[in-house]
């Protein structure tokens, strides 16, 4: 526990502007991240008496060990910075609203020729047009139903709607009515994105005026004795009027408003979103977050509003947000929510109204949340304190294991051996900190001595992390030497970089390594913990047969009964492991085996291959063109084109695969890893991404 008069700084040299301050830890962790319109004045907060101040603030300053910060010209630029840096950092004692899940939108992808109605999640894409997000897929997928009748524009994947033009023929949709099937011609790609506007303009809540000139084109069709017409307009009015009774009018003057409540208590607080477009509840979301810091609502609402606009521009700003209290101060935050719309922000509390009394419903919604919250975290608190209780009681240990780490082998015969890491920290996934090895030390099939490689390389890299920092004085071994290690995205782990803040990748040493095997793969995992000079990490496995928990050093298994919490828990450790190292290791095998001579050429990434097969059709026409005719293609230089030409020029033809279901020899089989597949005639034909 530090003392913070050790580095409080010394009087008058906190400037008395705006700015952005930082608290690292002992080990140059950013641990908080804070603005203020008077640092000095803030800062000074922190340096008083210890037994002033709220306990998490006594928590923060008592573990920081230093004090930085940086000066900005106005209150919004310290709120920018101060947002990109807790994205950044993620420090530990700041709030942060973490979602469970990434909410589905209907999305309309107005910047393809042929616009697609779709369910989408993740990050916004330019020149789709996005309505929600909505609590569940498939209540999108009702909606899209009952409109589709109505405005049938086309829901197809890419590959879906090229298939369909190649042969001629619509899918089932073009067939009953719901796809205007511009795939085949029946539409022109003009009236389709009219047809499209129209979705897009009914979704957004102009309804009224569309529905009249439905029911006078109802009208006329009747006078003039088209009865079946007329019938099929009377449907399409009712399709759309149940599609409007699933959003409800709550604000009559058709605002365009988000509805922000929070519901708390001294530890932690729920967030509740209510999004209204046209007067209508398009969407609704929400957070639980740990409250680590003394916080006002007014503070906690100014980081729902960064959470939830942080990433937004344009209409996905809304001209009015309700809030339940105001941010201090008010004013750089509506600068910041209209810099980032474009236009006029209004922040404000509801007083009396419709908007009051929807407030209001979403207030309890938040408190619902909470109360739910409460019971859920409750129960599950509980379980997981037994269960690592029951370990560290069955291991031996002087305390739970509040980090697991666990360590699986996968290979095929042999081939494409691999290790994943997978960490549980408090029993819960930390996906972040999940790590994949690549086998290097040798070749063929050995689990035991892969064991010992992939944990003597996790350690050095660890013993390098508390050399850097002072806590461990090593031998001057060199971690950089330890083979390549993948990070959860598959890209090589870089070099350890300088001390900046950031949570890095194996700084933090687990209470409990658990290897997926007997006594061999534990021995092995014990040695190489042995020869790093490493005493303070427990190590066990749990064999698959009889699920017996093995520890170093002794002959006979340690026996957990099957009710157990804590078996049940190294179960679920072990079994992510091996999903994990199984996934990867398929991945390497499909690779391996979708290679293709283009693969060969230095330099040349996924971007550019797939634009060779896409000018030339094949690999057989690029293997037959010339230096200038590859030049031709956008991206490729001459030097590259040459390099493309002899690597072609020296590799052999692949030997032909032959069509199962029609006997027909497909020449260019290896388009297919650059994104193209041979069609009935031998012509490649660009493969569409998968159905959302």
């Amino acid at each position: 526990m530090a003392d913070p008069s050790s580095y409080r700084p010394k009087p008058g040299e906190i400037p008395d502007t705006p700015g952005v301050y930082r608290f690292r830890d002992e080990h140059r962790r950013v641990i908080y991240v804070g603005k203020a319109k008077s640092l000095r004045q803030r800062l000074a907060n922190y340096f008083q008496d210890l037994a002033n101040l709220h306990p998490r603030t006594r928590t923060m300053v008592t573990t920081a060990a230093s004090v930085e910060w940086t000066v900005v010209s106005t209150e919004v630029e310290a709120l920018q910075l101060e947002y990109s840096w807790i994205k950044e950092y993620d420090p530990r004692f700041n709030v942060k609203y973490r979602d469970d899940k990434s909410y589905p939108y209907l999305a309309v992808t107005m910047n393809e020729q042929f616009p697609r109605v779709q369910v989408m999640r993740g990050h916004k894409k330019k020149g789709v047009r996005y309505f929600g997000p909505y609590g569940h897929a498939w209540a999108i997928r009702d909606t899209v139903d009952l409109l589709l009748r109505v405005f049938p524009v086309r829901t197809c994947s890419a590959g879906v709607f090229k298939n369909a033009a190649r042969t001629g023929r619509p899918c089932l949709l073009g067939y009953i009515g719901k796809c205007s099937a511009p795939c085949v011609g029946r539409v022109s790609a003009e009236d389709h994105r009219e047809l499209a506007e129209e979705f897009c303009d009914f979704m957004a809540g102009r309804t009224g005026a569309y529905l009249r000139r439905l029911e006078e084109r109802m009208t006329r069709a009747a006078e003039e004795m088209e009865y079946e017409r007329a019938a099929r307009l009377r449907d399409d009015i009712g399709a759309l009027k149940k599609a409007m009774e699933k959003s409800a009018v709550v604000l009559a003057d058709a605002t365009d408003a988000d509805l922000i409540a929070v519901a708390e208590d001294e530890l932690e607080a729920a967030v509740q979103i209510f999004h209204v477009r046209g007067g209508r509840v398009r969407g609704q979301r929400g957070w639980v977050t740990d409250k680590v810091e003394e916080v006002t609502t007014g503070a906690l609402v100014e980081h729902a509003l960064q959470q939830l606009y942080g990433e937004e521009s344009g209409d996905a700003v809304p001209k009015e947000v309700l809030v339940p209290a105001l941010p201090d101060p008010l004013e750089p935050v509506q600068q910041w929510l209209t810099d980032r719309r474009g236009s006029g922000v209004s922040l404000r509390i509801p007083q009396r109204g419709d908007k009051k009394a929807l407030m209001e419903t979403v207030q309890r919604n938040a408190q619902q949340a909470l109360a739910l919250h409460k019971t859920k975290r409750a129960s599950d608190l509980t379980t997981r304190s037994r269960a690592l209780e029951e370990i560290a009681e069955a291991l031996g240990l002087d305390s739970a294991p509040l980090r697991v780490e666990c360590y699986d082998i996968s290979h095929l015969q042999g081939d494409d051996v691999v290790a994943s890491m997978v960490v549980f920290e408090d029993g819960l996934q930390r996906k972040s900190e999940y790590r994949r090895f690549q086998i290097k030390g040798f070749q063929g099939q050995d689990d035991v001595r892969s064991m010992h490689e992939v944990i003597t390389r996790r350690f050095r890299r660890y013993l390098a992390e508390k050399e850097k920092t002072g806590e461990w004085a090593g031998d001057g071994t060199d971690a950089a030497a330890d083979g390549e290690i993948l990070t959860a995205d598959g890209s090589p782990l870089a070099d350890l970089a300088e001390d900046d803040g950031r949570p890095k990748r194996f700084a933090y040493p687990p209470q409990l390594v658990v290897v997926d095997g007997g006594q061999p793969q534990v021995a092995a995992a014990q040695r190489a913990l042995d020869e790093l000079g490493i005493d303070d990490i427990a190590v066990c496995g749990l064999a698959k047969r009889l699920e017996e928990v093995w520890v170093p050093g002794e002959d006979d298994p340690v026996v957990l009964p099957r009710t157990s919490e804590g078996l049940y828990l190294l179960q679920r450790v072990r079994d992510e492991a091996h999903r994990f190292a199984i996934g990867y290791q398929r991945t390497k095998r499909a690779k391996r085996f979708r290679a293709g001579p283009l693969d060969e050429v230095p330099g040349l990434g996924d971007t550019r291959k797939r634009a060779l097969i896409k000018h030339f059709g094949s690999v057989k026409k690029l293997r037959a063109a010339t230096v200038d005719q590859i030049r031709e293609v956008p991206g490729i230089g001459l030097k590259t084109a040459e390099t493309i030409a002899a690597a072609l020029a020296q590799a052999a033809p692949a030997a032909p695969a032959v069509n199962t279901a029609t006997g027909e020899i497909m020449e260019d089989v290896q388009d297919t890893a650059y994104g193209t597949t041979p069609d009935a005639a031998g012509e490649p034909v660009p493969t569409g991404a998968p159905d959302e």
